[in-house]
């Protein structure tokens, strides 16, 4: 079942899993929440969030980590659904990683799957924040997925490399950051170089984990990456502001680090 809603002059719509399945099916659900592109849609934003690394506890709107993904939303939608982008935000069904279970990466497949129903073809871009953005590294390897931007992920010098293979991606990182590390994240992006198709991976100082500093790079650098890929693959034309943060990445001397 799709509901409809108005948020100021945006129509919305939320996909519920738990209205797709007979009634007690399933303890918690994931949801969709789906800014649609203002013309016919030409690619799709999966928008995902941070979490913890062991809960059950269903998440909800009003916790922080969905919530801190709202600002990059309605970026992405101000800047690219003039021009046929459509930006759909996951709300995972628990708030854990869950070791094996890797819940929050069903969660993502489960997106994908339905955004692949709507708009079968399409390319498809990722963004996510914490546990967030090592779900977006990881279901790297859809077969539509184009390019990711992974925020302060979680990484070690075991994780998996081969999801990013052809794939363009954006790895930012706060140097002061106390939950997720940034060495790690750092090594994880020397060794997925070889393998993607173009990397970058920003360290930003004196920022920590949850994004309270330096708010404008972390929020317009995310969004200039992913529409400027945009607008080269579908040959638009698109205004200086949106994608001169992500020119910049593209004109620096060096991918592994950029400091910021």
């Amino acid at each position: 079942m799709v509901s409809l809603f108005e948020r100021g002059s945006v129509f919305k719509r939320k996909i519920n899993e738990a209205d797709e399945l007979p009634k007690g099916s399933l303890a918690h659900a994931p949801v969709l929440t789906i800014r649609p592109a203002s013309v016919a849609a030409r690619a799709v934003v999966l928008v995902l969030h941070g979490g913890r690394a062991n809960s059950y506890e269903p998440v909800r709107a009003r916790h922080l980590s969905p919530s801190r993904m709202i600002p990059f939303a309605r970026l992405l939608h101000r800047w690219g659904a003039p021009y046929g982008l459509a930006v759909w935000s996951l709300r995972n069904r628990v708030r854990g990683w869950n070791g094996e279970e890797r819940s929050p990466v069903q969660d993502a497949r489960w997106a994908l799957e339905k955004i692949h129903r709507e708009h079968p073809g399409l390319p498809i871009y990722l963004i996510g924040h914490s546990m967030g953005g090592s779900v977006a590294l990881a279901v790297a390897d859809d077969p539509s997925v184009q390019a990711v931007v992974s925020l302060a992920p979680w990484t070690d010098p075991n994780s998996d490399t081969e999801s990013v293979r052809g794939r363009k991606v954006l790895i930012l990182h706060g140097d002061q950051d106390r939950w997720t590390s940034a060495p790690y994240s750092q090594l994880y992006a020397e060794r997925a170089a070889p393998a993607a198709r173009e990397l970058f991976y920003v360290k930003l100082r004196g920022a920590g984990h949850f994004m309270f500093s330096k708010v404008p790079i972390w929020h317009k650098l995310s969004a200039s990456f992913i529409l400027r890929d945009f607008a080269r693959r579908f040959e638009l034309s698109l205004a200086s502001k949106i994608t001169e943060a992500a020119d910049r990445l593209y004109q620096s001397p060096s991918r592994l680090p950029i400091e910021r």
